[in-house]
């Protein structure tokens, strides 16, 4: 994280020499790399010539205003963030700086912990906008081979496919539904020597137990009723490339030990033939299961398992990917907005950010189908968080701690009654109708780091109210 605020530059922007000083102390200690400016002039200055974050400016300084100065920013700064603090603490000035396009509203006087709180609010809100896309700098998102994603468990996977593309070695993908896996297959195939040969998914769980042996492996005519004619299997087919079996898992233990055989000899037999025939295919397998759990249970064969399982690659669910959420957010919504004639929405922050948290159970395949909606059901080029399903719009009340515990919720509550009256407890039980017993009691259960000090004078005392 500190690296990263090092790459994140915010021009403060007051009238107040003392202000400025406090602000560039307080950021410079955290990484942040900071410019001032006695005035707006003189910001405008700064702004041609230097690439900035965020912007924290003043309300009221003389001749141009704060709010001056955030019109100047929306309108010329796409990809720059701002954030007003002002002793004006009014609900009309909030509301008036919101609408001028600030991003964040601060009241003073405010503690350290409340202005590092705003920034980084400040400057997720700048990181989820270029990550989708939107931003002047944002990241734009490369497909290797149809895989999307540039989060750090997904360049460890196109690691791991690249290294057994150069192999003939039996692989295993393991990963939740909607994970990519035949994507993942694919990329193995198209990457290795047998790119210019068949490449023949099958998917195990879909075909009927009775016909999946004659789909591997075919069969001869009069084999079984219905067998006018002899028929070469997915094997055969896939000679000189490979076969892909998805849910592997699904197929019965007397299917096993066919495909077993296959694997150890490299030969098959047609239904209703009693003679073997060679084929040189490669195989690679997946599932949605675990399968060594499957194994203990007697239900798939350990000697199967062990002559799939000579490479693993496991994809993580959406939800362990980071960023790259938002970048598939982005790709579908161009691929979706292009089918259809149409202008690439915009996703409004709140929105991105409940994409970002969403659980996502259905992973990719999920993701592609809320965006494919939202395309064509919004009638605005803004998507906002109402135009979400529902049960993305319940996930975003989470962000403010549905889950949580009462037990969090009043810990929580009393550190921040604390830290609002600079640690005094005899002040802070009034608050919190309670003796000071028991509020000595309550502080026993926190963690020690959880006990509050009081508020920085440095921050809180040049900025008092009436500025």
């Amino acid at each position: 994280m500190a690296a990263e605020r090092t790459q994140q530059s915010i021009l403060v922007v007051d009238d107040v020499p003392e202000t400025l000083e406090i602000l560039r102390r307080n950021l410079s200690a955290e990484g942040y790399r900071l410019l001032t400016a006695p005035g707006v002039a003189e910001a405008l200055a700064l702004l041609d010539s230097t690439p900035v974050d965020l912007v924290i400016t003043d309300l009221k300084m003389p001749k141009v205003s704060g709010l001056d100065l955030i019109r100047h920013v929306r309108e010329n700064r796409r990809d720059t963030e701002v954030m007003m603090i002002t002793g004006y603490a009014t609900v009309e000035g909030a509301v008036e700086a919101v609408k001028t396009g600030a991003d964040e509203y601060l009241p003073k006087p405010f503690t350290d912990a409340e202005l590092s709180a705003a920034v980084r609010r400040a400057l997720d809100k700048l990181r989820l906008r270029r990550r989708a896309g939107q931003g002047g700098s944002g990241l734009r998102l490369q497909s290797r081979h149809g895989i999307m994603g540039q989060s750090e468990v997904m360049n460890k996977v196109l690691a791991t496919v690249a290294k057994a593309a150069g192999t003939n070695a039996t692989v295993l993908i393991t990963g939740e539904s909607g994970t990519g896996k035949e994507l993942v297959a694919r990329a193995v195939h198209y990457s290795g020597p047998r790119a210019s040969a068949p490449f023949v998914p099958v998917n195990c769980g879909g075909i009927p137990e009775g016909l999946l042996e004659s789909e591997l492996f075919g069969h001869v005519k009069g084999a079984f009723t219905g067998a006018t004619d002899s028929r070469a299997g997915f094997f055969q087919t896939a000679e000189d490339g490979t076969v892909f079996l998805d849910e592997i898992s699904e197929t019965s233990l007397s299917m096993q030990v066919k495909l077993l055989r296959v694997l150890q000899d490299k030969e098959v037999c047609m239904v209703g033939s009693n003679r073997t025939r060679k084929v040189d295919v490669r195989v690679l397998a997946a599932t949605n299961k675990d399968l060594l759990a499957l194994v203990k249970k007697g239900i798939f064969r350990e000697d199967l398992y062990y002559r799939l399982n000579v490479i693993t690659i496991t994809l993580p669910p959406l939800r362990e990917r980071g960023d790259d959420i938002l970048l598939l957010v982005r790709a579908f919504a161009e691929k979706y907005a292009r089918e259809m004639g149409r202008p690439v929405p915009r996703f409004a922050d709140n929105a991105l950010r409940v994409l970002r948290n969403y659980y996502w159970p259905g992973n990719v395949r999920e993701l592609e189908n809320v965006v494919q909606r939202l395309v064509v059901m919004s009638d605005a080029n803004l998507i906002e968080v109402p135009d979400l399903p529902s049960l993305m719009r319940f996930s975003a009340l989470t962000e403010t701690g549905l889950r949580r515990t009462l037990a969090e919720v009043e810990a929580e509550h009393i550190r921040n009654v604390l830290a609002a009256v600079a640690g005094n407890k005899t002040r802070a039980a009034e608050i919190l109708d309670i003796d000071r017993k028991t509020l000595r009691e309550k502080l026993k259960l926190l963690k020690p780091e959880a006990a509050p000090e009081p508020s920085s004078p440095a921050a809180s005392g040049p900025m008092r109210r009436g500025r």
